[in-house]
């Protein structure tokens, strides 16, 4: 089947829809770590962790550099909407036993995104400006319980928005000796 060159709908390529919206929350966390000056670096193997964000002042009390583990789970199976007050993840136990155990040195947080469910609608370019769709939640899950018998459900509450204001928060509160 041949495309017209005047057809207005990309073509675009067959990879794994789940693997684009990994992808895609990626490329919206490492906006954010950018605009709070901090460093990403994925761990050798994932083993739970998605990646490592590192936050370097002079104003943390223990250390110079400071570190926050982070696990992504993204979603289309919610719709966003203003009255949405949380977005429910589902995580292996297994998985949730590493994100919630208590107490941690290195703090880890959930970074939820809901994302459209069609693909078109991801990404938004002008002339001076480029928008990923929808958003990115947190939560920290340390001490959360296991709920579930092989999994559980944890709600990410959408008034933790994660962006940079969020991220400059959590970093000075670990720097601080305090937890995400």
């Amino acid at each position: 089947m041949s495309v017209a060159v005047d057809d207005p709908t990309p073509l675009r390529g067959d990879l794994d829809q789940k693997q684009c919206m990994e992808t895609l929350q990626e490329a919206y966390l490492h906006a954010v770590a950018a605009a709070a000056r901090c460093s990403l670096s994925k761990p050798n193997r994932d083993r739970g962790i998605d990646w490592k964000i590192s936050h370097q002042s002079t104003e943390h009390l223990h250390d110079f550099e400071v570190d926050l583990r982070v696990q992504l789970k993204s979603t289309y199976q919610v719709a966003p909407a203003s009255d949405l007050d949380s977005i429910p993840i589902s995580l292996p136990n297994s998985q949730l036993t590493r994100l919630a155990h208590s107490p941690v040195i290195t703090s880890t947080i959930l970074i939820a995104m809901l994302v459209p469910r069609d693909i078109g609608q991801w990404i938004e370019v002008g002339s001076n400006h480029m928008m990923l769709r929808h958003c990115c939640y947190w939560r920290n899950l340390e001490g959360h319980p296991i709920t579930g018998r092989d999994e559980t459900v944890v709600r990410v509450p959408t008034s933790q928005v994660f962006d940079e204001f969020a991220l400059c928060d959590i970093m000075r509160r670990i720097g601080a000796g305090g937890r995400a």
